[in-house]
């Protein structure tokens, strides 16, 4: 296994380890400072977790229609675990809104990617 194999699974790891920490908080040490800040933090965040996804999967021997496939099915079912995750949590809630937000920032990470690598072609 080579070293940037480990370190983007790694990251990948990483990264969905601290989205389940901070899942496990009963309130973010965020301040909000306008309605539906929280939709911002999951696009971003899954944005994230897009690339990260993206660069992980692309060690494996994948095509491309296969590795959009995979990093999308990836995110959405880490995004519908995390959502049932507060389930669990007192003072969190569930959200298919929130769970839409994650599937579009990690879209918007797939599309950004690709336009960037066709681009630099």
């Amino acid at each position: 296994m080579t070293i940037s194999k480990i370190f983007d699974l790694s990251a990948l790891i990483l990264f969905c380890g601290l989205i389940f920490w901070l899942s496990s908080l009963e309130q973010l040490p965020i301040t909000n400072t306008f309605e539906n800040q929280d939709k911002v933090h999951h696009f971003i965040a899954y944005f994230v977790m897009g690339v990260l996804a993206w660069r992980a999967f692309n060690h494996f021997d994948l095509s491309l229609k296969q590795r959009i496939w995979a990093t999308i099915g990836f995110c959405s079912l880490y995004g519908i675990s995390d959502e049932l995750h507060q389930l669990f949590v007192p003072g969190r809630e569930t959200s298919a809104l929130d769970w839409l937000t994650d599937n579009a920032g990690a879209l918007t990470a797939i599309v950004g990617l690709q336009l960037y690598y066709r681009k630099a072609r």
